[in-house]
């Protein structure tokens, strides 16, 4: 390993510049994890529609997921996919800054260097596991041959387990790495380097570019408007329709199947849960009471947008069903495949006076990929979840 040694070496490396990008991922990355994990509760693991549905000991604490403020998971999913992204140069220069101790040979000389060594394939692993098949999600680009969901969530504990472990270890040689603001005199620098292309200061600036460029691609596909159009990492373009309907479309008309003769003029809605079905083509529906609401509608993969929704109160619909106060709700789409075909609701979310089966958008009819003729909009819920050509709807009493 000796020879090899000169090709490691560069008056760069050393223990400030590790321990400032360090620091930098020690804050920013428990935000991505923290985020990560809210958006598999929002899925709702306690309705036993959250994906991975068997955790074994690695479920979390579950709570009603709020529907207040309706931005919420706007902001946790825009946070969990957007700073993923920002990090990733920051993670590829902390790993450019220590890949020579990732091939010291005999890799561990004590138990506590095993321990340490361990941890490394873990948060290395787990990180650049979780940065490569969430990019590939975004993308809709599913090449692993795997569920996403599963293996993202078990990849996020594995990272956690080396992250935690790591950082117990690590946290008091950042410090004073931090504090001596030195090139570090062992096998990460040369003894004697030619001259630097570069500042260590220089090096962090251009780190610190690339975030800045990766949030520049990125951002607009949460924060919308005229940044919207720089966000070229956004999902599936930018234009879905005419007028007041050309906005973001996660899965369309065509691809879940649906065909005209299922959402045109035989199309019913049928409410169940009462002593009898109850049943209204989209005439009835209109003829009920109607509300609008701004609210903003987040997917998954990152994207957000806020549209003026109308239609009739799920609440309302609840009453009209005979369950006056519903315990949950099982919306179920006239789609026949797909993993997001059906979604239920909590009590929460049906009770909110924004909650709808929305009709129109902006003032216009649903399209037919935007869930014409009937559509779920639920305030701070998954987008996923907010069901589209919705066929039934079915009340569970308290």
């Amino acid at each position: 390993m000796a020879a090899g040694k000169p090709r490691w070496r560069s008056p760069l490396r050393g223990l400030w510049f590790t321990s400032v990008l360090g620091a930098v991922l020690l804050v920013t990355l428990p935000l991505v994890v923290v985020t990560g994990l809210l958006s598999y509760i929002a899925y709702g693991p306690g309705l036993g529609q959250a994906i991975p549905a068997d955790v074994g000991w690695l479920k979390l604490p579950t709570f009603d997921w709020p529907t207040d403020p309706a931005w919420l998971y706007r902001l946790t999913q825009g946070l969990h996919v957007g700073l993923g992204l920002i990090l990733i140069p920051v993670v590829l220069a902390k790993l450019w800054s220590v890949i020579p101790r990732l091939f010291v040979w005999p890799p561990a000389k004590s138990p506590a260097q095993l321990l340490e060594r361990l941890s490394l394939l873990l948060l290395v692993g787990g990180i650049l596991f979780e940065i490569v098949t969430g990019v590939l999600n975004i993308q809709y680009d599913y090449i692993f041959g795997f569920s996403f969901y599963t293996a993202h969530y078990f990849g996020a504990w594995v990272f956690i387990a080396g992250f935690v472990t790591h950082i117990a270890i690590k946290i008091p040689r950042m410090w004073i790495g931090l504090r001596s603001k030195t090139i570090e005199p062992d096998d990460l620098a040369a003894a004697d380097p030619d001259p630097p292309t570069i500042s260590r200061r220089g090096a962090l600036a251009v780190v610190g570019g690339g975030a800045a460029l990766m949030a520049v691609l990125t951002a607009g596909q949460t924060l919308g408007g005229v940044t919207r159009q720089a966000a070229v990492l956004m999902p599936r373009g930018r234009s879905y329709g005419d007028g007041p309907n050309d906005f973001q479309v996660n899965r369309t008309a065509r691809a879940a199947g649906i065909t005209p003769a299922a959402t045109g003029a035989a199309w019913r809605l049928t409410l169940r849960g009462g002593a009898q079905p109850v049943v209204f083509d989209r005439a009835a529906l209109a003829a009920l009471p109607q509300h609008t609401a701004r609210l903003p509608i987040a997917c998954v993969e990152g994207w957000s947008t806020t549209q003026e929704w109308s239609g009739v109160r799920l609440r309302d619909l609840a009453g009209v069903a005979g369950v006056p106060e519903p315990a949950s709700a099982r919306v179920t789409s006239v789609e026949r495949r797909g993993a997001f075909n059906r979604a239920r609701l909590q009590a929460n979310q049906i009770a909110h006076p924004d909650a709808l089966l929305a009709l129109r958008v902006n003032g216009a009819d649903l399209s037919p990929d935007h869930g014409y003729p009937a559509r779920v909009i639920v305030p701070a819920l998954p987008g996923v979840h907010n069901t589209k050509w919705v066929g039934a709807i079915e009340f569970e009493a308290l």
